[in-house]
Formats: C-alpha cells, sequence, structure tokens
C-alpha cells in the first residue's frame, strides 16, 4: 500500500524530469531519482552513520563536506566545568523551544552551557542563567572542539561537525530527515535521542546527564574524529568527479 503512494510521487518527478530533458534536447529517462546519477552518486557523511548494507560501484561514502561561515569568536562561560553546546536548526522550531528547555535544565547544574538562537528571532524573553551565556550566531569551530556534549535538532550538518571533533551529540528531532539522524545515532552509539513532544526540561536533564556520564559515547565519537581526521571528503568527492570526467 505504502509503495503505490510512494511511486506515485517518483512517476511524478520522472514526468517533471523529463519534461526539462525535452526542453534541453535530452531523450526520456525510464529511471526514478533521475537527478541522482547512475555513474556517480557521492553519500557526504560518515560510513559509520550508514547501516551495513552492499552499495552499487557507483556509489561513495565520501565522507562530510563542511563549510562554514567566518564569525567573531564569542566569550564562553568561565569556569572548567563540562562546556554544554546548544545548537538548534536555523529552519525550524520558531519559538526557541530547545533553546528554553536547555537553559532550565542546566540552570544551577555543574556545566556550563553555549546556547544559540542560529538568528531565530524570539517571539518572548528567553531566562538565561548564570551558568549559561545565549548568543545570536557562533563558529562551530570555536565552541565544538571545546565541548563535552552537543544537543541540537539533528541536522547532518550540525551532527557531522560535532563527531568531527569527537564530541557525542543528543538530538531533539524536529522534522524531516532529523528522525533518522537521530536513529543512526543511537544505532552508532556516539550520543541519544529524546522524542521532540518530550523535550522539556525534566526530560533533557536526564539525558544529558546519562551522556555526560558514560564514556562509551565520547570514546564512540572519537573513533569517527580519528577516521575523519584521515578521510578528507571534499578532497574525495574531487577525486571522484574527476575520474568519471577523465577520458
Amino acid at each position: 500500500m505504502t509503495d503505490r503512494l510512494l511511486n506515485k510521487g517518483l512517476e511524478r518527478g520522472r514526468r517533471d524530469l523529463n519534461a526539462q530533458r525535452e526542453i534541453v534536447g535530452l531523450p526520456p529517462t525510464e529511471r526514478f531519482h533521475g537527478g541522482i546519477s547512475p555513474d556517480l552518486a557521492m553519500v557526504t557523511t560518515y560510513p559509520q552513520l550508514e547501516y551495513p548494507r552492499d552499495w552499487p560501484s557507483s556509489v561513495h561514502v565520501t565522507g562530510p563536506m563542511p563549510f562554514e561561515i567566518p564569525n567573531e569568536d564569542i566569550e564562553l562561560p568561565p569556569g572548567d566545568d563540562p562546556l554544554i553546546l546548544v545548537a538548534p536548526s536555523t529552519s525550524q522550531d520558531p519559538d526557541n523551544h530547545l533553546v528554553r528547555s536547555a537553559l532550565k535544565a542546566m540552570a544551577g547544574e555543574p556545566v556550563r552551557v553555549v546556547a544559540t538562537t542560529n538568528r531565530v528571532r524570539p517571539q518572548s524573553p528567553i531566562e538565561v542563567p548564570p551558568n549559561a551565556i545565549l548568543v545570536d550566531w557562533l563558529s562551530y569551530s570555536q565552541v565544538m572542539p571545546q565541548s563535552a556534549l552537543v544537543l541540537c535538532h539533528g541536522g547532518h550538518g550540525t551532527v557531522a561537525r560535532a563527531l568531527a571533533e569527537g564530541v557525542p551529540v543528543l538530538t531533539c528531532p524536529a522534522a524531516g530527515d532529523m528522525n533518522e539522524t537521530a536513529a543512526r545515532i543511537t544505532w552508532a552509539g556516539v550520543g541519544r535521542s529524546v522524542r521532540w513532544s518530550l523535550t522539556g526540561p525534566r526530560s533533557l536533564k536526564w539525558a544529558i546527564s546519562e551522556v555526560l556520564n558514560d564514556p562509551a559515547f565520547r570514546a564512540k565519537a572519537a573513533e569517527i574524529q580519528s577516521w575523519s581526521r584521515t578521510h578528507n571528503g571534499a578532497a574525495r568527492g574531487v577525486e571522484l568527479i574527476e575520474s568519471l570526467a577523465a577520458p
């Protein structure tokens, strides 16, 4: 039953693609997912987050290809307590629910918290406890290497950056592929997930404590960090494209 529903969407996508191909003088294609090349497809994530499977020879798991918009460094909360980065999605959570819940959960706890709204303008004031700071933007390259935990919605870009620094992840998936990313994080042992409907201060406090106090999460994240240091996803992508284009 679900295949029929899915195929209707795939057939529509194929019709739309073939209409565009006709405009530029290309023959129609019978393939579904026609936007993905049958000769080269790059999966830009960590192989540790991919379930075991037999990949077609044209598919390559390259590793992430991150980029960052430069930003001035921020002043971190003073002290030596573990640093938690709260990095919500830029496209979800218009009420800043994750940031509000996390700040309430960690108020008075022996941690330091850096939270960012990621330029999602708060509709009402956000209470910031003494052990935390709240900014509208920050550089992951500054804060993540010093973090003990990254709390996010589960967007792949944020997750990939955290794991590149060997930092465990706690996800609260809101929509789209975030739920799948959260499932893979749990499967890979590099973090935990809290259902979006349960993302309140009490559940976050419990989940944060679990990840911080179990060294196995950090150890698994460190394995991905080690792999990342010897595998440049962007460089591998260039190699694959040049190999495909070579005569």
